[in-house]
């Protein structure tokens, strides 16, 4: 056999696979709050304690706080002034920016992905492994819900970058060597939009922060980023029109209109420390998902501690929420359609066993996130690393 007739093969993994002798990468889009992407990177970090992050852009203090003794590197997009306060107004140039992170020279690339971060460009002989949270909705399936509910300017640059970015976003999928999804419905947007498979395991949550109390409120609970999708003001309504009392944590975008919409039952409490949270999840009545998650890691911490989740029945809380045991699950996305399934939780109210939810909540914890994620990964290792062709090799050395 000549060299020629040779197929390029990828370096082999060590006979037993060992984590910590890989040099690794972790690229993820942007660190600018703890929300979700980052806790599931905190988690994969502890896996790979060695590896550099990349990032896009991100906030030094923020950045400080939950990858404390990190390396992050960030792209040239970093060096404008205070570039993590306005990040998505450089969606547009966010292509050049993930290509010109340079992570040519690692062994493992794990890519964080529900922005750009699977553009990037390994090495010939790396693993790129890509955990993807969801392909990015305001391109895809979302996008002309975003452009219709986005000003002059948001609606005139989705229309003038939506078409280009999306084709790129569909060609960098081909980056990757093999993808996780950490639901079925984000399973199933990659297989739509990318033609490619993809290994669901669900994302890490912190079970042991939450814990189920003996006390309960009269309150109902919702809280994480306050952005459009995700349908708090559908909570807002319900509250207004029932007078049921509402306990809202967290902010985001639509902070100040909620709170234009709220009424006297309405309370908000912005970022709350870990301590008040443990508190909230255990004595709330319920939590509610009105909106359609990706997975929603917020109605698992809830689950933990116990309490139902009256949740949208799509996305991921078809994986999270047991209709009926751990939950109430209804189809309809209005206030009324909330308003119902929150009658429908109160008649049955008394049925809910914290015991039983608190077991199914244990699903979902580090320690087996730990261990896919890791399996996953030496899968991939193994799997791109092609049997050395003994004939080829004698033939090389001639």
């Amino acid at each position: 056999m000549s060299p020629s007739s040779t197929s390029t093969r990828k370096r082999l993994p060590p006979a037993n696979f060992d984590a910590a002798a890989l040099k690794v990468a972790i690229v993820h889009y942007w660190i600018v709050g703890d929300a979700g992407g980052e806790k599931v990177v905190k988690e994969i970090y502890k896996l790979f304690p060695q590896a550099d992050i990349y990032v896009v852009v991100h906030d030094p203090a923020v950045s400080a706080r939950i990858f404390p003794g990190a390396t992050i590197r960030a792209s040239f997009l970093q060096k404008l002034p205070r570039s993590w306060k306005y990040y998505s107004a450089l969606l547009p140039l966010m292509p050049w920016a993930v290509e010109a992170l340079n992570v040519s020279e690692y062994d493992l690339v794990i890519s964080s992905e529900s922005g750009p971060a699977k553009g990037v460009l390994p090495g010939l002989d790396a693993i790129h492994v890509c955990y993807c949270h969801t392909p990015m909705r305001y391109l895809w399936d979302q996008f002309h819900e975003y452009r219709e509910t986005g000003g002059l300017l948001t609606r005139t640059m989705m229309s003038v970058f939506g078409p280009p970015l999306r084709a790129w976003d569909r060609m960098t999928a081909d980056r990757v060597d093999a993808f996780a999804a950490n639901s079925r419905h984000v399973e199933k947007r990659i297989r739509k939009y990318y033609g490619r498979a993809a290994r669901v395991i669900a994302p890490p949550v912190d079970l042991e922060t939450f814990r189920p109390l003996d006390r309960r409120g009269d309150f109902y609970l919702i809280g994480g980023r306050h952005v459009r999708y995700k349908r708090l003001d559908l909570a807002v309504e319900m509250a207004n029109r029932t007078g049921r009392r509402l306990v809202i944590t967290g902010e985001g975008p639509e902070t100040a209109a909620l709170k234009r919409l709220a009424g006297p039952t309405v309370e908000f409490r912005g970022r709350c420390p870990v301590e008040e949270l443990q508190t909230l999840y255990a004595e709330c009545r319920a939590f509610l998902m009105p909106g359609e998650e990706d997975f929603g890691i917020t109605p698992v911490e809830a689950m933990a501690s116990g309490r139902p989740v009256i949740a949208l029945a799509r996305g991921g809380a078809l994986d999270t929420v047991i209709d009926g045991k751990t939950g109430v699950l209804f189809p309809d996305q209005s206030a009324e359609g909330l308003i119902r399934a929150v009658d429908e939780f109160e008649r049955q109210e008394a049925m809910f066993d914290v015991a039983v939810i608190r077991a199914w909540a244990e699903r979902f914890s580090t320690e087996r996130f730990g261990s896919e994620f890791l399996s996953f990964v030496e899968d991939q290792m193994q799997a791109g690393s092609l049997p050395v062709d003994p004939a080829a090799s004698t033939d090389l050395t001639r």
